[in-house]
């Protein structure tokens, strides 16, 4: 049995719904990509679909990263995203895993707005300043888009 949260757990609930917040503002003319950092530890690994293993730093060439990951957002119609429920699980005493289910609202070319849920789950680390994301799973989002006819079966965004 995993060990369960305790008091001096941090408020994951108000983490992401941060994290959230971050994410919206930057779908506007500025990606803000020191708030964006200011949640990832110095290296973090992300895991996707079909074995999809990256291995990321917390530099600037994460930030150009944002850059163009914003951009992708803004150019498939991405309005706003926000958070439908976290659920946090210790792991040990430093490490947590936190599940988080998202909604993302979308307007696409036909003027249609259309809302997608999906989840991530953050491996998180505990330290005295506060936690940071240093690992994260998500599933196939491209695979989503071309289903909702956001991006064409190369993966761009759909005019």
């Amino acid at each position: 049995m995993s060990p369960s949260l305790d008091n001096r757990s941090p408020d994951y609930d108000a983490l992401f719904h941060d994290y959230a917040a971050v994410f919206e503002r930057s779908l506007g003319d500025v990606v803000d990509s020191a708030a964006i950092r200011g949640f990832f530890a110095e290296s973090f690994v992300s895991a996707g679909p079909n074995g999809q293993l990256q291995m990321g730093s917390n530099d600037t060439g994460f930030e150009q990263a944002l850059q163009q990951a914003y951009g992708f957002y803004k150019a498939i119609g991405t309005q706003r995203m926000w958070v439908e429920r976290v659920r946090a699980q210790a792991i040990d005493g430093e490490h947590d895993i936190v599940q988080v289910a998202y909604i993302a609202e979308y307007l696409r070319p036909d003027g249609e707005r259309l809302s997608i849920p999906f989840q991530v789950s953050y491996l998180m680390q505990r330290r005295a300043q506060g936690p940071k994301i240093f690992g994260f799973v998500a599933g196939d989002e491209m695979a989503v888009y071309r289903q909702h006819g956001l991006v064409d079966d190369q993966g761009q965004p759909v005019s």
